[in-house]
């Protein structure tokens, strides 16, 4: 047997669920191990400030706060931005400059898992483009505050990056860096009460 067919290519998750990296299933996707995987990967390269690392959890919570400030959004939008970086339960937080430098593998990688983790919740497999530019600026939004509070850039600096916010001020966000398990533990609880709403949507429109 060759080596690349003897490479292991998925990865054991907590719930027992065996992931497939190269060919995910939807039926081996879990939002527990998401919560808990995305509490765990810390942004910024770990490079932020407090006691604990800023997890993805943390900052998905924030950026679906911020897109539903900024858009009158449907129970399913604000899903998909809870979701944004759900990938990275898997793949790991890599920071933009490095994303440029490995490509279309990273990308494409990252796109099965978008569409297993999408269809596994009942959302289409990507968003479409209109959806994505409006998460993408939430998530803008978020690393600017981000970038000023956590990880050390000058407010010259965080401009030039990602722009000036406008409507959202730290105040409304909760970006003090937390617990892995409270970021959790948070992360689930957004979770259920987004699939409530779904669920409350589907009964109306019924």
């Amino acid at each position: 047997m060759s080596a690349a067919k003897a490479a292991r290519a998925w990865q054991r998750m907590l719930s027992g669920r065996r992931l497939d990296l190269l060919d995910p299933s939807p039926l081996d996707v879990e939002i527990g191990d998401i919560a808990h995987g995305l509490a765990r990967v810390a942004r910024w390269n770990g490079q932020t400030s407090g006691d604990h690392a800023f997890s993805v959890a943390q900052h998905c919570l924030i950026v679906e706060e911020i897109f539903r400030r900024c858009n009158d959004a449907s129970p399913d939008e604000s899903m998909a931005a809870l979701l944004h970086d759900a990938p990275e339960y898997v793949i790991g937080d890599m920071i933009s400059p490095f994303k440029s430098v490995v490509g279309g593998g990273y990308k494409a990688v990252e796109a099965r898992l978008e569409a297993a983790i999408h269809l596994r919740f009942g959302l289409a497999p990507h968003p479409s483009r209109e959806l994505k530019d409006r998460i993408k600026k939430a998530d803008t939004v978020a690393a600017y505050f981000e970038a000023t509070l956590l990880a050390g850039f000058t407010i010259a600096e965080a401009q030039r990056f990602f722009g000036r916010p406008r409507g959202i001020t730290k105040e409304m966000l909760e970006i003090e860096p937390l617990p892995a398990i409270e970021a959790q533990r948070l992360f689930c609880e957004r979770f259920d009460a987004i699939e409530a709403e779904r669920a409350k949507a589907k009964r109306v429109s019924a």
